[in-house]
């Protein structure tokens, strides 16, 4: 008999988001009565700014309800450009940035338009669990390189440049990075950008999305800033989830190449077609606000974060490297645990704490948890691990 109804091979080979996946269960647990505490969930606890909100309203009232252009707003793609140039130090046109429908869009777009079946993209380990299932789905293939979290996650440049041959398409780096929370250095990206130069194949996609969320005594710098000269196969995936409590909305942004970027917006055409229109006036609200607008949130993370790897440190047979961005910790588990996902799955069951299994992001001895969360959860989420380790 004829299968009609068959799925494909790349849909079939698709995992789903294991950090959606449990916060579902952890969501659906609470429901039923039972005792839970996520530390889960990679979205700020903070509400939308109310002159973001306003904006967006203003916008319906003015009927800005219709069909826009693919590639974006007009006024929002030229605040990003001017930002992108300004801020990052990039010089940016309008015509080289594409609104999407957040930047998980932006990465998809890039992808489906620059890689090959056959093509490898390079991706440091630990990774945001997304970037290897949608190089999959340009039928690329992915290629992890393994750092460790005994020198805090950094990127191993022998490693790096063994693993680039014919094949390497594109490198993906991630800072502020989701799980790890690290922070790349000006000299680490210079050397980069060097090993690159002997590489004109190998193209980069710098994954911004956390830039604001950065402790005090660190600062985030794109690749684009210390390697001018490799502008043209640089591309900046960035948002407006993360700094401005906007996950809701679905703005994100590419920026890069012309002739990349017009191509993506070719192919947004034929997909998605134009991001929410009145939701596009919102993020130019944002991003034409001074930065004090988010500064209250971006103070709260930090000392939140800082509760977070401070209570990790003091649990017996747990290690945690420091975090100066983002709002995850990403610790190692005690010696004998190598099985993060059964841990975790243990974890939820036994003490009802909800946290991310390391194997999702590429290193199966540590977990991710999320200090995007009140201080009680915090505490509440750091006596449950103890108090799992403790009865293991």
């Amino acid at each position: 008999m004829t299968q009609f109804n068959s799925i494909s091979q790349r849909a079939a080979a698709l995992k789903p988001s294991l950090t959606l996946e449990i916060s579902a269960l952890a969501k659906a647990l609470k429901k039923e009565g039972k005792d839970i505490c996520s530390l889960s969930a990679g979205e700020p606890d903070f509400n939308t700014p109310e002159f973001i909100v306003e904006a967006a309203i203003k916008a319906l009232k003015d009927g800005l309800t219709r069909y826009g252009p693919a590639s974006g707003d007009s006024e929002l793609r030229e605040a990003i450009a001017y930002k992108v140039t300004r801020t990052n130090k990039v010089p940016t046109k309008s015509e080289n940035v594409l609104i999407t429908n957040g930047g998980k869009q932006a990465i998809f777009n890039l992808f489906q338009v620059i890689l090959n079946p056959g093509d490898e993209v390079l991706i440091p380990s630990p990774y945001w669990l997304s970037y290897p299932e949608m190089v999959r789905l340009a039928g690329a293939i992915p290629i992890p390189i393994s750092s460790s979290p005994n020198d805090g996650f950094k990127i191993q440049l022998e490693s790096l440049e063994s693993k680039i041959n014919n094949k390497t398409r594109l490198l993906i780096l991630n800072s502020p990075c989701n799980p790890t929370g690290r922070v790349m250095q000006k000299d680490e990206l210079e050397s980069i950008a060097k090993i690159l130069r002997h590489h004109p194949q190998v193209s980069v996609m710098s994954d911004e999305i956390y830039e604001f969320l950065i402790s005090k005594n660190s600062y985030h710098i794109s690749i684009g800033e210390v390697a001018p000269d490799l502008l043209n196969r640089i591309y900046i995936v960035n948002g407006f989830a993360k700094a401005w409590a906007m996950t809701g909305w679905r703005i994100g942004y590419l920026s890069g190449n012309i002739e990349v970027i017009n191509k993506a917006i070719a192919l947004q055409s034929q997909s998605t077609s134009n991001v929410c229109s009145f939701a596009q006036r919102g993020a130019l609200a944002a991003i034409q606000s001074p930065k004090e607008a988010i500064q209250e949130m971006v103070d709260s993370y930090n000392e939140r974060r800082r509760l977070l790897t401070q209570g990790l440190s003091n649990i017996k047979g747990i290690s945690v490297s420091p975090q100066e961005g983002a709002f995850y910790a990403f610790p190692k588990l005690p010696e004998d645990i190598t099985d993060s996902l059964n841990f975790c799955k243990m974890a939820l069951e036994k003490v009802g704490l909800a946290i991310v299994p390391g194997i999702a992001f590429g290193d199966n001895q540590c977990i991710r948890l999320s200090s995007a969360v009140s201080k009680d959860t915090i505490f509440d989420g750091l006596n449950r691990l103890n108090k799992f380790l403790s009865n293991r």
